[in-house]
């Protein structure tokens, strides 16, 4: 990915021959010096100095050009280039200029554009082997981009794919999770209730057991007493004794009272 750039070294031989040299040849001069001397940085305030004192000095713009390109700078350096093949009506100017500009897209790895700026400039100038290289070269970099770009859209797909998975399996656990705790919650309910209505049963089997032993006593209590024979007979002699002594004691008080007893005549 060379830079075209020798024309003006050849153009700077020739305007250095005239006594008549302007300012902004002047600051070419002194910028194509320091460029020689890979003092770029310097090169670059030199060409800048042509430029501010001739908008219109298309030399000095893409010496200008060269500069920022080999400061890495290749945004400006683009525009720089871009600008110069827009304006210019020299087609060798302009070819050179667009072979650079595809320099500064091959640079940024916009390979697309490369080739197309490469494939105006070989319009131009069909014989540029250097602009042949260079577009066969942006084109199986584009290739090999392309190649890998679609690996990586796989390869995020494939990670898309198993972070959602991922995802997945944690929502699935998160879900067993909760249904073993809402399983166990419902054991723990269950064994609370089973465990109060045991108590309950109980409490009511008590009081049911006590209410018929209550039940049992009165009926007990309520029973007539069941008695021998010979007892029967017992009692029924002492209560014959003790109607005779009874009736004994009845006349006897009836034989007092009868003693007692005033006698009235009847008239």
């Amino acid at each position: 990915m060379k830079v075209k750039y020798s024309w003006i070294l050849v153009f700077m031989v020739f305007m250095g021959a005239s006594a008549l040299a302007q300012n902004p040849k002047k600051h070419i001069r002194a910028g194509n010096k320091a460029y020689k001397e890979g003092k770029f940085a310097d090169a670059e305030v030199d060409y800048r100095k042509a430029v501010a004192a001739d908008s219109n000095y298309v030399k000095g713009q893409f010496n200008l050009g060269d500069a920022m390109y080999e400061q890495k700078n290749m945004k400006e350096s683009a525009e720089i280039y871009g600008g110069v093949a827009e304006n210019t009506t020299d087609s060798d100017i302009k070819s050179k200029s667009l072979y650079n500009y595809g320099n500064t897209m091959l640079a940024q790895k916009k390979y697309k554009e490369a080739m197309e700026a490469v494939k105006k400039s070989l319009l131009l100038n069909p014989n540029d082997q250097d602009a042949k290289y260079n577009f066969e070269y942006a084109r199986k970099m584009m290739i090999q981009q392309q190649k890998q770009q679609k690996q990586q859209n796989k390869d995020k797909k494939d990670q898309n794919k198993d972070k959602k998975d991922q995802n997945k399996d944690k929502k699935n656990q998160k879900d067993k999770n909760n249904q073993k705790k809402d399983q166990k919650k419902d054991q723990k309910k269950d064994q609370k209730n089973n465990q109060q209505k045991d108590q309950k049963d109980q409490q009511k089997k008590d009081q049911q057991g006590k209410k018929g032993d209550q039940q049992k006593k009165q009926k007990q209590s309520q029973r007539p007493v069941q008695m021998s024979k010979k007892d029967a007979q017992r009692m029924l002699k002492a209560l014959k004794n003790d109607e005779k002594k009874t009736l004994y004691k009845l006349q006897k008080s009836k034989a007092k009272a009868s003693k007692a007893k005033k006698s009235d005549i009847d008239w």
